[in-house]
């Protein structure tokens, strides 16, 4: 396990230095114990990398059972050009019953998104990572007001894993979209079909929307509330670790 001296002089480090390189030192250290959380453009950069690099790596994916079908199509297609598992987490089938039971399948749209992503992303997550020491994500501080402060390496404040409390890197932090796309592009990463169609930020099905021009790729997250509260909670608790 890394203590926090260490870890702030890893995250010190690590800061200036390119993508693959924090990659490489997160799987180095924690080899299999360590696992890409995926779920769009920038984790299947991250995927690309790490293969390149030939070390153990994991891969893990949450499916809310709200995702767009396209969605779904493009976590196949990932698992077949790369020939890797990716082990997918779904919410408690009780706890979701309960929720729409009580509420109907939209509550969100009248009481904010944090119980429904709570039940369908949250908890799956909380899950999956118990079995790790260290995870890896495609934060950027780009994407919105509440990751303007991602860290490249950081102690996890809010979710732990086999011997405690997680490491968890960003190794995409100082990157812009644009860098991830023309990445994608240049060695023909797969990537999900809706962005094509508009879609830039992807989430579940009823709370993304495709984004006009101009507009910031969080605009189509949750879009009938504030852009301060365009998070789902896999990242909120600790965004100023």
């Amino acid at each position: 396990m890394v203590d926090g001296e260490e870890l702030a002089a890893l995250a010190t480090e690590l800061e200036l230095r390119a993508p693959s390189t924090i990659l490489q030192e997160a799987l180095t250290r924690f080899g299999e114990t360590c696992a890409i959380s995926f779920s769009g453009a920038e984790d299947v950069v991250l995927i690309d990398m790490a293969v390149e690099l030939d070390l153990p790596f994991r891969v893990f994916t949450l499916d809310t059972g709200r995702l767009h079908p396209e969605t779904m199509r493009f976590i196949e297609r990932v698992r077949e050009h790369y020939g890797i598992a990716i082990d997918v987490w779904s919410p408690e089938g009780d706890a979701v019953r309960e929720l729409v039971s009580e509420k109907g399948l939209f509550s969100f749209y009248r009481d904010g998104h944090g119980e429904c992503c709570a039940l369908r992303k949250v908890a799956p997550l909380r899950r999956a990572l118990a079995g790790y020491r260290a995870w890896i994500t495609g934060q950027r501080r780009d994407q919105s007001p509440t990751r303007t402060d991602v860290p490249v390496v950081q102690l996890d404040s809010t979710f732990r894993g086999l011997d405690g409390p997680l490491v968890k890197f960003n190794p995409l932090a100082a990157w812009s979209s644009h860098k991830v796309w023309g990445y994608i592009r240049t060695n023909d990463v797969p990537y999900n079909e809706l962005h094509d169609r508009g879609f830039v930020s992807i989430g579940c099905e009823p709370c993304t929307r495709a984004v006009g021009p101009g507009q910031h790729e969080r605009e189509g997250r949750w879009w009938w509330e504030e852009s301060t509260k365009k998070e789902c909670g896999l990242h909120i608790g600790n965004r100023e670790s």
